[in-house]
């Protein structure tokens, strides 16, 4: 223990320092924990933040001698948070131009087996919608989806139709709606709702430019683990893995993309890799943090897109601001089947008991589905389809 004696400057340092190092501590372990509460699961978010704060706390117990204090608590904080930063570091690096990339860069020039895609949450709120609408038309990637669209931003992002003549969308008002735009033909493409009767989710194929190569499509934005959204993580967690379980059944390209809330480390995130067989292009080459756009020290990746082993990675790179909670992505791949089964090696492999937990997980996310429309007691809506 510190000296009781000492000044009452020192005291409140030592206090303030054991306060955050029992919060780092708690912020690292509790996400071990494979609950779906909210404010369990936030702690998946933040790993940089714990890292910064953690660090910051064993120099700070250093300057004030925790490892020179009678007994071994000091030294046995001190090797706990060393253990924090170890474990954080571990899941962070991978997305950091440290680790090797998990896609390879593309070897093609570009051409007709090309394809770029933009996904952009313009917080349904933001009324920017001309700043939004340029940098769209500036990049002019080959699909859009834009999600937290109402029939306000339904009006604003319209003059993309020009270029995007194939569309799919699903305007709403609370803060789930979505417009989808492409310049390349579409099949069979479908707004549905997998598990929430007011969260639609984009399903379909696009052509490439070639002509003959069709890939397949998903565009997701589940309700993200949060007081004022959902209590838990359950059904965010099963959509992921509805769709995951549905691309492991088929053997085409395919591409996921969307604001998943939820990060790329997250042990859904993960499994849902394992399940699904794809690849993830931050692997190797930087956070490309999102979310939140207006808080330079609270971000963290939310917005996502991953891709089967059938492309490689053209250009990736995060779009800038648009008066948004969240910063737009762009991706644009190339479609080299050729080296399928090299990059078929950096997939993660998903065991028997991956595959019982994404069941357990969908059939969790189902039946807190039903618990809250009893809850309500009302009927239920039906699911609705909408194909385009």
């Amino acid at each position: 223990m510190p000296d009781l004696d000492a000044p009452l400057w020192i005291l409140l340092a030592h206090g303030l320092t054991l306060l955050l190092a029992v919060a780092a501590l708690v912020a690292t372990f509790l996400p071990l924990l494979r609950e779906t509460a909210w404010w369990i699961r936030i702690f998946d978010f933040p790993r940089l933040q714990i890292v910064a704060v953690t660090l910051l706390t064993i120099v700070g117990a250093l300057l004030l001698g925790w490892h020179q204090l009678d007994g071994y608590w000091g030294l046995g904080l001190l090797a706990g948070l060393g253990t924090a930063v170890v474990y954080q570091s571990i899941r962070i690096v991978p997305y950091t131009p440290v680790a090797s990339k998990q896609i390879a860069d593309s070897t093609r020039p570009d051409g007709s087996r090309h394809l770029s895609l933009a996904v952009m949450n313009v917080l349904q709120y933001n009324k920017q919608g001309a700043r939004a609408l340029a940098v769209l038309q500036e990049i002019d990637p080959d699909l859009i989806m834009a999600v937290e669209t109402d029939q306000w931003w339904y009006e604003q992002l319209k003059p993309l139709e020009a270029t995007h003549p194939y569309t799919c969308h699903e305007p709403l008002d609370n803060t789930y709606g979505l417009l989808f735009f492409s310049r390349l033909p579409l099949d069979g493409c479908e707004v549905k709702y997998l598990l929430d009767d007011d969260v639609p989710s984009l399903h379909g194929r696009v052509q490439l430019p070639d002509g003959k190569t069709w890939v397949r499509i998903y565009g997701l934005h589940p309700k993200p683990p949060a007081p004022a959204e959902s209590k838990t993580s359950t059904k965010r967690d099963a959509e992921l893995l509805l769709v995951g379980k549905e691309i492991d059944r088929k053997d085409e390209p395919t591409i996921v993309f969307g604001d998943m809330n939820d990060v790329a480390w997250s042990h859904t995130s993960e499994l849902f890799r394992r399940i699904s067989g794809l690849l993830d292009p931050r692997v190797g080459r930087g956070l490309l943090p999102t979310f939140h756009a207006e808080y330079s020290l609270l971000r963290w990746p939310l917005d996502h897109v991953f891709v089967s082993p059938d492309f490689k990675v053209d250009d990736i790179q995060r779009l800038p601001y648009v008066g948004s909670d969240h910063f737009p992505i762009y991706l644009k791949l190339s479609y080299e089947p050729q080296d399928k089964a090299l990059q078929e090696e950096n997939c993660e492999q998903a065991d028997i008991e991956d595959f019982q937990e994404a069941e357990q997980k969908i059939q969790e996310g189902f039946e807190e589905e039903d618990e809250e429309e009893d809850e309500e007691k009302t009927s239920p809506a039906p699911r609705k389809e909408l194909t385009t």
